[in-house]
């Protein structure tokens, strides 16, 4: 059991922070003027019109990637993964955060891939959101690999054999006037390609 708890701790120290907690250092906002990013209580704070918050470092290609967030009820966010640096909805891979918006399809999904339709995470709670992701080979075939987790409990591991999405950055969406979206302790640890 010792050597299970060094490990852990060693795998802490890797994490590389991408928010400083205070400023939108290393974030540039892709859309509409009238959409809102700002820091707010030590975390990145999302209102108005649709855009994106992506960063301004990478590209990434293996990598887990950890957050914490919050979406408002009623509210739609996405967390983005090996997408452009001037992304659109499209453009990327999508951790999907929606706990009770019109849209049924849930945090925990893969936004297009895999969908999940439960509620894990109740739209005002805090929770962290954490996605592993690394090209593998799975039986022959050549592979995404994508592990994903909420609250340190692993939903599930989705395998894309397309390798839709290569390499790339991380961003935030804005969805829509109606939604409110928190992030803080935004992590990468990357991963040996």
């Amino acid at each position: 059991m010792v050597g299970l708890g060094a490990t852990s701790h060693a795998d802490e120290s890797k994490w590389i922070s991408l928010f400083d907690g205070k400023t939108l250092d290393g974030w540039q906002k892709v859309g509409s003027d009238e959409s809102h990013w700002e820091v707010k209580d030590g975390a990145l704070h999302g209102t108005g019109k649709p855009s994106m918050l992506v960063t301004t470092e990478g590209p990434y290609k293996n990598f887990r990637y950890r957050a914490e967030i919050k979406i408002n009820d009623g509210g739609n966010s996405g967390m983005y993964f090996r997408t452009t640096a001037k992304p659109g909805f499209m453009d990327g891979y999508e951790a999907q955060i929606d706990s009770t918006h019109t849209d049924p399809i849930r945090t925990g999904s893969i936004y297009g891939m895999c969908h999940v339709y439960k509620q894990h995470v109740k739209p005002g709670d805090w929770f962290s959101y954490e996605v592993e992701v690394r090209d593998d080979v799975w039986r022959g075939r050549e592979m995404t690999r994508i592990k994903v987790t909420i609250d340190g409990n692993e939903l599930y591991e989705y395998l894309d054999f397309a390798k839709t999405y290569k390499e790339g950055h991380f961003a935030f969406q804005q969805h829509d006037p109606g939604s409110v979206v928190d992030i803080r302790k935004v992590e990468v640890m990357p991963l040996e390609d």
